[in-house]
């Protein structure tokens, strides 16, 4: 069991957020990466690199705005650095000109950023390795970044104030964003920015899928920054639930309200909010955590049911108080082995991140980590990389044996990370 929490206990600042929201709305007198196959470029290895190009992994310091390029095997050394707000001068006139803009700015800050302005959520490679693209939340925008220069290629504003989690399509060529406050998913041309589509999902939408069947999978979470976290409030959280459209026509073609499902699996005390995910590599089930749970859950796409459920150890040294959990997280972050036998979780309020073999859910050694917000899989596929948000580090975790095999830091606060490919002399911007 991973030792007391190092980490302070990081109390919610919504009161004091909305206050100011509401106020400053009174002023304002009204409102206003490729995979060669299976989902996502996070579940399996980038297959061959081009040449030119190298593997690398990409950080995403949310809390000082700049990207770690990083190793993405063998010691995971840090390669290059990327300020992801070179615009940051110009983006905060307008949100300070407007006080609409303003107030969602200071929610942001106040809620989901724990006192701290979020300057970098997700990011990917363009296929061709010149460019990063990254979701900038408190900017409620999405921006390319060319790597040789740092300069920004393109913008594009999301609907409403808050940009968050990204999918990229499998041939590399889309980029799927949500827009939190908006209910919205657009998706763009990655090499230049152009909304090819958009669709609407339940309340907060959060993490994108895309799967190999040609679909889109939104999963949304409802409101995670109000203080009714008890079970019995759970019906004020929102509507969430699983939107999955047609990729090319942004069409849904299916919804997914676990409610229904975990009730009849007997577990009406767990939370429809669906976190983090991991498919199988024949997409034919479905891992996924929920708020406030620190465990999993197995879900069947076939016959739509909910079939088996994992309870992972809680840390004695967790604040049994919900509202102290980040976000509604009681843990954040999963991913697979390739071969589909392992599962690497990240326990966000526990401080530890463990394998669980996938036959018998039966979790490895609990490897001690601060705040992990993230997990993935390494280039070579033999270990997950977890972010240590509370410890300005990434660590690797060999999927055989458990163990902790390498650590690196980064920079403040690491939540998304993500594989991709740079050019093979990158060492950072020039402007840099």
């Amino acid at each position: 069991m991973p030792s007391p929490r190092r980490s302070t206990t990081r109390p919610r600042r919504l009161a004091a957020a909305l206050a100011v929201a509401l106020a400053l709305v009174a002023t304002a007198g009204g409102t206003g990466s490729a995979a060669p196959e299976g989902p996502a470029a996070d579940s399996a290895p980038g297959g061959p690199v081009p040449a030119g190009l190298r593997e690398a992994m990409f950080v995403g310091n949310n809390w000082d705005g700049t990207a770690d390029v990083i190793a993405a095997r063998g010691d995971y050394r840090r390669i290059g650095r990327v300020n992801v707000i070179p615009d940051k001068e110009e983006r905060l006139r307008e949100i300070y000109l407007n006080p609409i803009k303003l107030a969602f700015f200071l929610g942001v800050r106040s809620g989901p950023g724990e006192g701290h302005d979020q300057f970098v959520d997700d990011m990917y490679a363009t296929p061709d390795g010149s460019s990063m693209v990254v979701s900038r939340p408190s900017f409620a925008d999405v921006v390319s970044l060319d790597l040789r220069t740092g300069r920004i290629n393109w913008r594009f504003p999301v609907a409403g104030y808050r940009a968050d989690h990204m999918a990229v399509s499998p041939d590399g060529t889309r980029v799927a964003v949500s827009a939190s406050t908006a209910n919205t998913v657009h998706v763009l041309d990655i090499g230049t920015g152009r909304e090819i589509g958009s669709f609407k999902t339940g309340d907060k939408p959060h993490e994108n899928v895309f799967t190999s069947d040609g679909l889109l999978w939104n999963m949304s979470i409802g409101e995670v920054t109000t203080a009714l976290d008890a079970p019995w409030l759970d019906w004020t959280k929102g509507d969430r639930r699983i939107t999955v459209v047609d990729a090319t026509t942004f069409r849904t073609v299916r919804v997914i309200d676990m409610r229904g499902r975990l009730d009849a699996f007997g577990r009406g005390d767990l939370s429809d909010a669906v976190r983090p995910v991991a498919f199988t590599p024949d997409e034919r089930k479905l891992y996924f955590q929920v708020s406030f749970h620190n465990g999993l859950l197995e879900y069947d796409i076939a016959t739509d049911r909910i079939t088996r459920a994992k309870v992972l150890p809680g840390n004695p040294a967790t604040d049994p108080d919900r509202t102290t959990w980040v976000n509604d997280s009681r843990h954040h972050g999963l991913s697979m082995s390739p071969d589909g036998t392992r599962l690497c979780v990240a326990g966000t309020m526990d401080d530890y991140a463990t394998v669980v073999d996938r036959a018998t859910l039966q979790e490895g050694p609990l490897v001690e980590v601060s705040k992990p917000y993230w997990a993935t899989v390494s280039g070579d596929g033999r270990h997950c990389v977890v972010s240590e948000s509370g410890a300005d580090r990434v660590t690797a975790i060999d999927f055989a044996t458990g163990r902790r095999v390498a650590s690196v830091d980064v920079g403040d606060h690491p939540q998304r990370v993500r594989l991709a490919r740079v050019p093979a002399d990158w060492t950072g911007p020039t402007g840099s």
